[in-house]
């Protein structure tokens, strides 16, 4: 979608609700494709009035003539006459004679494609055009399954001249594992009476315990006979507007072990219903495997939570043992531990509630500077935290480093930056094409030049940094003027996670 939103920005002339529904439509590109049994091309009219190619299908129902993507490119001129008839007239285009393209007879479809606009009806000239390249080179015999796809493609193009396609009350569903016209088509008359169903779809209906022939049976009916027992079926609200065909909706029915899921495309002709698309598809694997990966989610969620439970016990252990200790030094040494195992355990908390392995580290870090105050009150040190910019996403394995290389630049600017003064720290993080780029400061004392590098929280932020990030550290700070560290992290996590 995003390349065709692209296209549209870049080469067409529409508003932002024409693109819209343009967008819609061609989230059934492939369907309306496989049902036409043709090749079939989105021309949108350009700003120096020509029309060009944004989008493009090649049927799975028979051979493509197109090779080549056709994408980006200007109306051929065997076809521009034409296009440009049904795009000024709002009239589908027929051709007379055959078209013929490489030696092949085709017969060439124009459709115009009219969208209906919010609160304006239906759009008063054409938004795009539609071409359909059927050939006709093929000496084999048109099978009942081709020509009752064939029928219901001319139904939704007349639909899609009239503005009626796609249905604008529909509601978004994932065309991710949606029935397609290849896994099973039954087709209803007004009535709800099955008029043609393909042979994968009478498998998938006989799968969940209907045996016989489904033409001539009222679908809701059948359905209604599936769905008695109850006790070893779900059922889904939405069956019955389904099956009737009544509804744009899709619903899965389960039974025997069996998940079929069923999809419906009314029909209209000037507003009224002449009857419906169903398709269906086993979709029984499909939903196996999303309840494996639910498990399996579950299980990690549960991991990161007793992980972080484990690590707020061994914080609260070391904080129990720093406050008993007599010795000063071994006092904060046991300190500074509790804080870096907490701030690992903000991490593991923040994975524990959702089920991606991916944190938002903005969240994160704001919980990680709470820390803050616990430094400064047992330092005697006023502080104004200020952070700006944003982190982003970023995935569990980098969140962690990051999260305990920042306490410790912070918990080194209020422990010697600002020790038992007033002043500020601030954090900005900024994302470049580079990376991501974090900055530290703080209004502190500064330290003299050379000196860095000697303490253990330094060490560990060089090795998280340097070491398990693949980012570099640079240190900057004038006696009396405070301290500033810049960390950047290159562009290698975006690229192995898909990007914050």
């Amino acid at each position: 979608m995003s390349s065709l939103s692209s296209q549209l920005q870049r080469r067409g002339t529409l508003s932002e609700a024409e693109q819209s529904w343009i967008l819609q439509l061609s989230a059934d590109w492939q369907l309306l494709t496989d049902l036409s049994c043709a090749d079939v091309v989105l021309w949108v009219h350009t700003k120096d009035d020509d029309f060009v190619a944004v989008a493009q299908g090649r049927p799975s129902s028979a051979p493509t003539l197109f090779y080549r993507d056709l994408i980006g490119q200007s109306v051929r001129e065997q076809w521009a006459a034409s296009v440009r008839r049904a795009y000024e007239e709002g009239i589908t285009v027929r051709s007379t004679e055959p078209d013929w393209f490489d030696e092949i007879p085709t017969q060439l479809l124009v459709t115009p494609v009219f969208c209906r606009l919010p609160g304006e009806g239906v759009s008063e000239h054409p938004i795009a055009v539609i071409t359909r390249h059927t050939n006709l080179g093929s000496t084999r015999s048109i099978t009942r399954q081709e020509e009752t796809f064939r029928d219901c493609a001319d139904e939704i193009f007349a639909m899609i001249e009239e503005g009626a396609f796609p249905d604008p009350e529909a509601p978004q569903i994932s065309r991710r594992g949606a029935p397609r016209a290849s896994d099973g088509l039954i087709r209803l008359d007004r009535d709800g009476v099955v008029t043609f169903a393909s042979a994968n779809a009478l498998s998938a209906m006989n799968k969940l315990g209907f045996g016989g022939e489904l033409e001539g049976e009222v679908l809701s009916e059948v359905a209604s006979a599936l769905v008695h027992d109850k006790s070893r079926v779900t059922v889904d609200e939405a069956l019955p507007l389904v099956v009737t065909g009544r509804a744009p909706w899709m619903t899965d029915v389960e039974a025997r072990d069996i998940t079929v899921t069923l999809r419906a495309l009314p029909l209209r002709a000037h507003g009224e219903r002449t009857g419906a698309i169903v398709l269906c598809r086993d979709t029984t694997d499909v939903r196996h495997q999303q309840q494996e990966l639910i498990t399996k989610d579950a299980t990690i969620r549960e991991i990161h939570h007793r992980v972080k439970n484990n690590l707020q016990t061994v914080a609260a252990l070391l904080r129990i043992q720093a406050r008993r200790s007599r010795s000063d030094e071994a006092r904060e040494s046991l300190t500074q531990a509790m804080r870096r195992v907490s701030s690992i355990a903000v991490v593991h908390d923040t994975l524990s509630g959702g089920f991606s392995q991916t944190v938002d580290f903005d969240d994160v870090f704001l919980r990680v500077m709470k820390l803050i105050t616990e430094v400064s009150s047992s330092s005697n040190t006023v502080v104004r935290p200020v952070v700006s910019g944003r982190f982003g996403t970023l995935p569990s394995e980098y969140a962690t480093p990051l999260a305990l290389a920042l306490t410790e630049l912070v918990t080194n600017s209020v422990e010697h930056g600002l020790a038992g003064q007033e002043g500020e720290v601030t954090v900005t993080a900024e994302q470049t094409p580079g990376g991501l780029s974090v900055t530290v400061a703080d209004t502190g004392s500064g330290f003299v030049a050379g000196r860095i590098g000697a303490g253990l929280g330094t060490q560990i932020v060089r090795t998280l940094v340097e070491g398990e990030l693949g980012g570099s550290i640079e240190w900057h700070s004038e006696p009396g003027e405070g301290t500033q560290v810049k960390l950047r992290i290159p562009s290698r996590w975006k690229r192995e996670t898909g990007g914050a």
